[in-house]
Parts: structure tokens; C-alpha cells; sequence
């Protein structure tokens, strides 16, 4: 009896060491995540490695998620939201593959990767990068950080506005300039983003900023393009003001808007579809920033692309990308429910790829 007593105190004193051990081991790991150097974070990172396709058959989904150690969320490395960006992102990606995949929207959703789309997508060698531009998404910022990855200029600040939609000034090549070899090989190894925003609210920045305010240097918008719309869809003839929103509109969701857009050239990519501009389910992106979180994506892509101890995305003034519902509302108040969602059909693609929300207006 004295013997199997003893043994039991000598089991229960073995037990005791084992978890005496254990919380000094949990104890360390705990300081060692929460006081690690945010310094390390710095080192730049390979660019993730993702295939180019084109058919929806062939996209590769990853049984498993890896993330590189950097994007694991302890310690002072991430703090508020941007713990929960690797997760985000996760999860547009994965939106984006299951749309694409969907037979019904094939149409909507799809597109060849053709000269169009390569001349959108510009290049950093340097840094392995890939950004497709989207007009009306904030990309003149995106486009002044890799002129400064690519060397034309040694800070943001010292670029003349001028430049940086001159390609033959601003050391930004186009994926189109390249050898068929060398433009897969960039879209199977280099790091790939863009930006989208609220469908409709990007169109009215499109009008705003094309039609209404018409910057001096595109005098085009206004006397050439802007008449052209109005002579088609402009219901009432006697009517002399310019383009209206609602000429806008009807011109857009016009099934038969290809031979104006033919006519328009190139001056259309600030209104065309995300998916006529990057092809996004033809080639594989790295990451998709939303310009109403801009704020917490902008240093993730940056970090993700190994490149945010080199340059710093411009300061994003208050506000500015918070999505304005009650300007959305007032622009499409004026319209006939028929012409808003033949212009909802059209990009209807760009709402589901992208995880936007169908405007209540139209469900009303």
C-alpha cells in the first residue's frame, strides 16, 4: 500500500514539472511575439508566385492558405485593421475565383487578354510588380509610386503632375511592349494588383470629371466625344445644355454602345468594365484593393509587394474615399428605372466580381 502511494505522488509530482514547464514555454513565446523588432518586417519578401490563365476551368485554387511569416498578425507588426487584411484579401480573391466560375455571368465576367488590356498594365521590373490601371480609382498615386520604384524620380513629392500620365516621360512601361514570352513570363511570376471602387459611383466621377469639369488639356470630352452621345441618346432634341447624366447613362447601357465606343478609341477606359480593363479572370491578381478601404489597403499592398520600407503610398486626404450613397442616389434620381438597369446589366459583372451590393434603388 505504502508503495503505490508513493508512486502516485511521484506521478503527481512528474505531472506538476511537465506543466510548470509547458507555461514557461508558453510565457516565452508570448514575450517573444509581443516585444519582436517591427524593424524585421522590412525585409523585402519574394513576390508571390500565380499562374496567368485563360479559361475559367483552369484556375488554380490552393487546397491550403500560406501566408509568409510577415503577414501573421502578433505582436506591434499589424495594429486595428490591419490585422484582418490578410483574411480580406483571402476572401476577395476567393469571391473573384466563384464568380468566375459561374456559367450564367461567363459573359459579364470574362475577357480575351488583348492588346486593350495589356496597354492598362504597367511595370516595375525592378521590383517584380504588375499594376493594372482602372481611371477613376485613385490611380495617379499608384502610378507615381512605381515611377519612383522605377527609378525616373527619387521621391513622390518631386514628380510634376504633368509627367505622370506622359508614358514617354515617367519610366512607366506597358505590358504590351514587351515580346509574347516576356509577357507571360511577367504574369506568371510578378506581383499583381488593382484597385476597383462602387461601380456606378466611379461612372459619376467618370461624368464629373470628363463631361462637367472637363480639364483644359482633354478638350476631346466635351467637343467631340460629349456631342456624339447626345446626337444618339439625347431624348429630348431641343434641348441645348451639354452632356447630362442621364445621356451618360442611356449611352452606357445602350447594348449597341460598341460602335460609339469603337469611334471614342482609347478615351473610353474611364468608363469601361474593370473586367474590359484587367481581365480579372483571365489572369491571376495578387491582390484586389477596394478604394472605400484604401486606407488600410494601400500599406498592405505595399508590404505584400515587399516594397513599403522603399516608398509610402501619398496621404489620402479625410473622406475621400468613403463611399457617398446620398450623391449615388441624386445622380440616378432623375433616371428612368428602364435605363438604370440596362446600365446595371451591363455592369453587373463588376458589382458580383467584386463583391458589391446591388444599389437599393433598383430592388425598389
Amino acid at each position: 500500500w505504502l508503495t503505490s502511494d508513493n508512486m502516485h505522488h511521484q506521478w503527481l509530482l512528474l505531472a506538476a514539472c511537465f506543466w510548470v514547464i509547458f507555461m514557461f514555454m508558453v510565457a516565452s513565446k508570448f514575450i517573444t511575439l509581443t516585444f519582436k523588432d517591427p524593424d524585421g518586417y522590412g525585409a523585402k519578401q519574394e513576390p508571390l508566385i500565380l499562374t496567368a490563365v485563360t479559361k475559367v476551368e483552369e484556375v488554380h485554387v490552393p487546397e491550403e492558405k500560406h501566408w509568409p511569416e510577415e503577414f501573421q498578425p502578433t505582436g506591434k507588426a499589424f495594429s486595428g485593421n490591419l490585422i484582418r487584411q490578410p483574411l480580406v484579401h483571402m476572401e476577395r480573391l476567393e469571391l473573384l475565383r466563384n464568380v468566375c466560375r459561374d456559367t450564367a455571368l461567363r459573359d459579364l465576367s470574362h475577357t480575351t487578354v488583348s492588346k486593350f488590356v495589356l496597354d492598362r498594365i504597367f511595370v516595375c521590373d525592378k521590383h517584380k510588380i504588375l499594376f493594372c490601371q482602372t481611371p477613376k480609382v485613385g490611380n495617379t498615386q499608384w502610378k507615381k509610386v512605381l515611377i519612383v520604384l522605377n527609378g525616373a524620380f527619387s521621391s513622390i513629392e518631386e514628380i510634376p503632375e504633368n509627367i505622370v500620365h506622359d508614358h514617354e516621360k515617367n519610366g512607366l512601361p506597358r505590358l504590351s511592349s514587351f515580346s509574347d514570352s516576356e509577357i507571360k513570363k511577367r504574369l506568371n511570376l510578378y506581383f499583381k494588383f488593382f484597385i476597383v471602387r462602387d461601380p456606378f459611383e466611379r461612372l459619376i466621377s467618370a461624368f464629373k470629371d470628363k463631361f462637367v469639369h472637363n480639364p483644359r488639356f482633354e478638350p476631346w470630352y466635351r467637343h467631340e466625344i460629349a456631342p456624339s452621345i447626345i446626337r444618339k441618346y439625347r431624348k429630348n432634341r431641343t434641348e441645348t445644355k451639354g452632356l447630362q447624366f442621364e445621356d451618360f447613362v442611356r449611352y452606357l447601357g445602350d447594348p449597341n454602345h460598341r460602335w460609339l465606343d469603337v469611334q471614342f478609341g482609347d478615351h473610353i477606359i474611364h468608363w469601361v468594365t474593370y473586367v474590359e480593363l484587367c481581365a480579372p479572370c483571365e489572369i491571376t491578381y495578387s491582390v484586389i484593393g477596394h478604394h472605400e478601404t484604401l486606407e488600410d489597403d494601400a500599406p498592405y499592398i505595399l508590404k505584400a509587394a515587399g516594397i513599403d520600407h522603399l516608398v509610402s503610398y501619398p496621404t489620402i486626404p479625410p473622406g475621400i474615399t468613403v463611399y457617398n450613397r446620398t450623391k449615388v442616389e441624386r445622380y440616378f434620381s432623375g433616371i428612368s428605372k428602364r435605363d438604370i438597369r440596362r446600365l446595371y446589366a451591363r455592369f453587373e459583372g463588376d458589382f458580383k466580381l467584386f463583391g458589391y451590393r446591388e444599389p437599393d434603388f433598383l430592388l425598389n
